[in-house]
């Protein structure tokens, strides 16, 4: 099979490479996180960026082995792992504080694999309120009581 790349699709072919890296564990500074698994597909794609005209992107250690460096980790790709990791931290928050406020309503300590509808109407008033919190106040009203519930 022959595939062809121009540059500018090479360069996204990188990025997305170190996108699917990073969420899969990897961490462009330090390659003993690579995972085992994705490693010779990696070298393969970062070993070609100096033939698709890509070498500023890439780089190799001592070991010959190839990486991406900090002009693709902190260009693009690195611009949406920032959003990413903000998006998914602020989800996560707004989620788990809504369903540990609907447990305590509840009397549970775990929620039912099949919300009812009136439980699933009260969760998403949770989520939205906290949302709005957030979006306003970011994290400076959010408190630790640390034994206690707040």
């Amino acid at each position: 099979m022959k595939v062809s790349f121009t540059t500018k699709e090479y360069t996204r072919l990188l990025e997305l490479a170190h996108l699917g890296l990073w969420v899969a564990g990897a961490r462009p500074e330090d390659p003993a996180t690579m995972p085992e698994r994705y490693a010779d597909v990696a070298q393969k794609i970062f070993g070609l960026a100096e033939i698709f005209g890509c070498a500023d992107l890439v780089e190799a250690d001592v070991n010959g082995q190839f990486f991406p460096n900090e002009k693709l980790t902190d260009g693009p790709a690195g611009e949406k792992i920032d959003r990413f990791v903000e998006d998914a931290f602020w989800s996560e928050l707004v989620n788990r504080l809504a369903e540990r406020d609907l447990r305590s309503e509840l009397g549970a300590t775990k929620l039912t694999e099949e919300l009812t509808d009136d439980e699933e109407e009260r969760l998403e008033a949770l989520e939205d309120n906290y949302w709005r919190e957030f979006e306003t106040k970011g994290v400076d009203h959010l408190m630790v009581l640390r034994g206690g519930k707040g």
